[in-house]
C-alpha cells in the first residue's frame, strides 16, 4: 500500500480582536456584567416581536351588538322629506304685480314758473302736483300708467333790497364785505451807549385792518397787508430802515433782505431800525375775519 505524500500546509489567516473590544470584554469580565449584557442583548432583540404579536390580537373589531341597530334606525325615522313648490321660484308669477319702467322717460317734472305765480313766502312754501305718463311695457302688454308725482317746491326770488357787493352780504342800500383784521401787541426797546436796555411799556392795538403800518404812521417798521389765502397768516412789508430781523417768521420775498414776512400768530418778530439801537418787538395775538361796511354810493 503505497504511502500518499504529505500535501503543502495550510496556513489560516491569523484574526484579530480591536483592541478597544476586547479591554470592553475584559473589563465586563471583570466587573462580572457579562450576563447583564447578554440579557440586554436578548431583551433588544425579543422585544420587537412580543409587540408585534399583541397588537395583531388587540386589533381584531368587536362584533357589532344588536341594540345598536334598532337605535339608528329610530334616528333615520324623524327625518320628514317636504316637496318643494316649484311656483315660488318661478319669476313671472313671483313679480306678476311688479311692472317694468322705462329708464329713458323722464318721471319727475317741475311745473313751469308762470308770470301770475305768487310771490313772497306763499310761492316758496307752496307745492304743485303734475301728472306724468310713465310707459310699462311687461311681458303681458299693459297700457301705460298714469302715475301722480309730487314736484319739489319752487323758491321764489327775494324781494329787491338794493345792489350788493362782491363776495359779501347786502343789508339795505349798503354792501358789506369782508377782511382780516389782527390784533397785535408791540413793545419798544432801546440800547443805551453805556450798554443797559430801557424797556417801554407794551402796546396792544385791536382789529387792526390792511393796510396799515406799525407800530404807528410816523415810525413805519412793517406794514400790514392782509394774509396768506392759503395758510390764513398774516403778511408784513419789512422798511428798507430795518437793518436786522430776528424771530420764527418766514420770508416769501427777498433775497438779501427780506421784503415780505410771514408772521406766526403768537411767536413774536424783534426788528432793529439803524444804528441807535432801537428795536420793536411784534407779536400777533390773533387774525380774525370781520365785516367791514362800506358807505353808500352819493346820489347822482
Amino acid at each position: 500500500m503505497k504511502r500518499l505524500k504529505k500535501g503543502p500546509e495550510l496556513k489560516m489567516p491569523e484574526l484579530k480582536v480591536p483592541a478597544a473590544l476586547a479591554d470592553l470584554f475584559y473589563d465586563l469580565h471583570d466587573r462580572r456584567l457579562l450576563p447583564f449584557v447578554a440579557l440586554l442583548v436578548v431583551a433588544i432583540v425579543a422585544v420587537p416581536f412580543l409587540l408585534a404579536n399583541s397588537g395583531s390580537s388587540s386589533s381584531v373589531p368587536a362584533p357589532a351588538t344588536a341594540s345598536s341597530v334598532p337605535a339608528t334606525a329610530g334616528r333615520t325615522a324623524r327625518f320628514t322629506v317636504t316637496q318643494v313648490d316649484p311656483g315660488l321660484r318661478v319669476p313671472r308669477k313671483r313679480l306678476a304685480k311688479r311692472h317694468a319702467k322705462d329708464p329713458f322717460i323722464q318721471r319727475f317734472t317741475q311745473p313751469p314758473v308762470s308770470a301770475g305765480s305768487p310771490t313772497g313766502e306763499s310761492a316758496a312754501t307752496s307745492t304743485a302736483v303734475t301728472e306724468t305718463s310713465v310707459s310699462s311695457e311687461t311681458t303681458s302688454g299693459s297700457p301705460a300708467v298714469v302715475v301722480p308725482v309730487e314736484s319739489t317746491p319752487v323758491p321764489s326770488s327775494p324781494p329787491n333790497a338794493g345792489s350788493g357787493g362782491a363776495g359779501g352780504a347786502t343789508t339795505g342800500a349798503n354792501p358789506i364785505t369782508y377782511t382780516w383784521a389782527i390784533d397785535v401787541k408791540v413793545m419798544k426797546t432801546t440800547t443805551n451807549p453805556d450798554g443797559s436796555k430801557e424797556k417801554g411799556e407794551p402796546e396792544t392795538r385791536e382789529r387792526i385792518l390792511p393796510p396799515a403800518t406799525l407800530p404807528a404812521k410816523k415810525t413805519q417798521v412793517v406794514a400790514y397787508i392782509g394774509v396768506n389765502p392759503v395758510t390764513e397768516k398774516p403778511l408784513f412789508l419789512v422798511s428798507t430802515e430795518v437793518t436786522s430781523v430776528f424771530g420764527e417768521a418766514k420770508c416769501v420775498a427777498g433775497t438779501t433782505t427780506c421784503q415780505l414776512l410771514e408772521m406766526e400768530p403768537t411767536f413774536p418778530e424783534t426788528f432793529s431800525i439803524g444804528e441807535a439801537g432801537v428795536t420793536y418787538k411784534i407779536n400777533v395775538l390773533s387774525v380774525n375775519r370781520v365785516p367791514v361796511p362800506k358807505p353808500a354810493p352819493a346820489a347822482k
